[in-house]
């Protein structure tokens, strides 16, 4: 595994962004593990952060895309981090954008906010943890409306590589749907293995048992071949 994957893992468990033990998810699926970046809350955990979906999105998507887009409201932040950390790490200068919930009527009006999105330019989605693809639906009609607009992919920290609505991943069943390429900064496969057995901050992450609870939810909703 590279090494950016390796420190990523170990970020995401310091931050206490990764945690073990018994939690529900949105979906109502009872499960071992739970990731929420709400808890990426000071300046120098969103710089690391940046720099490693920077490292991700140049790995997945190179240099020729022109925007950032992080759909509201989780993804604003990352969007922003993850475009400077483009410009300090690689030299390379893409707009960050955003949508806003609302539309604005005054000031700065519109329903986007960062740098502008119009005909030609090509954009990379940026987003927290796998999703089932609700935000990327409601989000194209709005690129689109903007004008000729080519969207890329879809980058995320996580790939919980967990069966979506069917019998496909959720990465798999977005690309199909939207004909998109995805890429996450590490898989839930390479974490279980990386922290199995292995000490972060002076305790074992991922024990026998958790092990054991993660292989059991895997063998209900992992992904079948």
């Amino acid at each position: 595994m590279e090494q950016y994957k390796e420190e990523f893992i170990e970020f995401m468990v310091e931050s206490q962004v990764l945690r073990f033990g018994d939690f529900v998810t949105k979906s109502g699926r009872k499960t071992p593990f739970f990731v929420n970046t709400g808890f990426y809350r000071t300046g120098s955990q969103l710089r690391r952060l940046g720099g490693f979906y920077a490292e991700t999105v140049r790995r997945a998507f190179g240099t020729d895309f022109d925007v950032l887009f992080g759909p509201a409201y989780k993804g604003i932040p990352l969007s922003v981090a993850a475009s400077m950390a483009l410009s300090e790490k690689f030299g390379q200068e893409v707009r960050y954008c955003s949508n806003r919930k609302e539309v604005k009527d005054h000031g700065d009006k519109g329903i986007l906010l960062g740098g502008p999105v119009g005909d030609g330019d090509r954009v990379v989605l940026i987003e927290d943890v796998t999703t089932a693809g609700t935000s990327i639906r409601e989000t194209l009609p709005i690129l689109q409306a903007q004008g000729d607009v080519e969207v890329l992919g879809l980058v995320v920290s996580v790939d919980r590589m967990e069966r979506g609505t069917g019998t496909k991943s959720a990465l798999k069943e977005i690309e199909e749907t939207y004909g998109i390429r995805t890429a996450s900064i590490v898989n839930m496969k390479e974490v279980t293995e990386y922290l199995y057995g292995r000490e972060v901050g002076g305790r074992v992450v991922i024990d026998d048992a958790i092990r054991s609870a993660i292989d059991a939810y895997y063998e209900e909703y992992g992904v079948k071949d």
